[in-house]
């Protein structure tokens, strides 16, 4: 079993910076992708970006330049930094692993970005 979680959410003005990080334990199976979803209210959770184990990374292009996805394969834990933040990031952060064809998720972290 797999367990993940969320910290580092808050509130932020526009323009503004958050680190998420996301810590994994368990039963880890080394190939594996990391990744951030985010729900807004109202709306579908959606992928804003995600890091395989071997570092090759994906970002929603609504995020591009602005946000940074990383990981430390020996801690088994990943950040997201996230620079110049807009009120449309307002979401919860979901903490996603996906190995084999299973998937585990976090609780969740709220973003919100407002002056």
């Amino acid at each position: 079993q797999v367990q993940l979680v969320e910290s580092g959410g808050g509130l932020v003005q526009p323009g503004g910076s958050l680190s998420l990080s996301c810590a994994a334990s368990g039963n880890i199976f080394r190939i594996n992708t990391m990744s951030w979803y985010r729900q807004a209210p109202g709306k579908q959770r959606e992928l804003v970006a995600a890091i395989t184990s071997f570092g090759s990374t994906n970002y929603a292009d609504s995020v591009k330049g602005r946000f940074t996805i990383s990981r430390d394969n020996g801690k088994n834990t990943m950040l997201l930094q996230m620079n110049n933040l807009r009120p449309e990031d307002t979401a919860v952060y979901y903490c996603n692993l996906k190995w084999l064809q299973q998937s585990s998720w976090g609780q969740g972290t709220q973003v919100t970005v407002s002056s």
